[in-house]
């Protein structure tokens, strides 16, 4: 992929310590500045050549993280959030705009102590402090539910884009697992991956409106690829789509340009995701924002996981 000079022209100015501009005029690519690995030798769960496979790849899969007593005890968990009137009504819930079943439900480790103790769990963060190198807060944490018949997709991005231009994460230093509780079919909107993806940084043309995440999270525009953009990296990485079985999980890094489809099958495809970022990349100020996001989509407590 062609590398081109940075955008100078980015409303917030692509000032020194700005490593990735973007939302300016133009899309910028920039290569990474950062490692994939800040550790690469710390001791952990994950093995030397799953580490390997994550550097050069962006993403590890696992086939069974957690048991299947396990995912029973989270869906349930799911089902219970999901189902409650009082987690519908609060600003953490996203709604499907056409069904207006929920789609989303943020901040879980805080509403919920099941999956607050899912996040403490050897498992789960001993592999997010060995891919990171340090000690990690949770930036993010969300269940998502798509359900069948209908529930819509994500749209391809790149999460560090919307962490550094939104909520101001200056580097690339943090790490997402998507834990699932149902089956990841080959039909039912399942998660894709553009494999190396990582390794570039692309910058999004188009300001940020005020407000934002009040729209993206239910629909992703600012911050979005163009369609030729996304034609170079496909052609280049190629598209890998993550089937399993309900406790498999996938960990990615923060800048894989990802995405799903609807799910248009009878088949709900839900899951639990949590945004491990390390205690040594704590968020500023939004580098391509007029303000920061609430801090149940971006959290300023950068407690670590203990």
């Amino acid at each position: 992929m062609s590398t081109l000079t940075p955008d100078m022209t980015n409303p917030t100015g692509s000032a020194a310590g700005d490593l990735y501009p973007t939302r300016g005029r133009t899309e910028v690519t920039t290569p990474r500045q950062d490692p994939v690995l800040w550790a690469p030798d710390a001791g952990g769960p994950i093995s030397a050549g799953d580490l390997s496979g994550f550097e050069r790849d962006g993403f590890l899969t696992v086939d069974q993280l957690i048991t299947d007593d396990e995912v029973a005890l989270y869906r349930a968990e799911l089902d219970r959030l999901v189902a409650d009137p009082a987690v519908r009504a609060d600003e953490r819930s996203i709604i499907e705009p056409k069904s207006q079943d929920v789609r989303s439900v943020f901040e879980v480790h805080k509403l919920s102590s099941v999956f607050a103790q899912l996040v403490r769990d050897p498992r789960v963060v001993g592999r997010a402090r060995q891919i990171l190198g340090s000690d990690v807060y949770v930036h993010q944490s969300r269940i998502n539910v798509k359900p069948g018949f209908g529930a819509s997709g994500f749209y391809w991005h790149s999460d560090f884009e919307t962490w550094h231009a939104e909520d101001g994460l200056p580097n690339m230093r943090t790490v997402s697992v998507s834990i699932a509780l149902t089956e990841n079919l080959d039909t039912n909107g399942g998660l894709m991956i553009m494999p190396g993806s990582h390794k570039h940084f692309l910058g999004c043309a188009g300001e940020t409106p005020k407000d934002n995440y009040k729209k993206s999270l239910q629909m992703q525009d600012a911050g979005t690829p163009s369609d030729e953009a996304l034609t170079r990296m496909a052609d280049a990485h190629g598209i890998k789509l993550f089937t399993g079985r309900a406790g498999s999980a996938t960990w990615f890094d923060c800048n894989c340009m990802h995405g799903s489809g609807d799910n248009i099958t009878p088949y709900a495809r839900s899951n639990v995701f949590i945004v491990f970022n390390s205690v040594e990349n704590t968020a500023v100020e939004p580098f391509a924002a007029p303000v920061r996001r609430p801090e149940f989509i971006g959290a300023r407590d950068f407690t670590p996981v203990k």
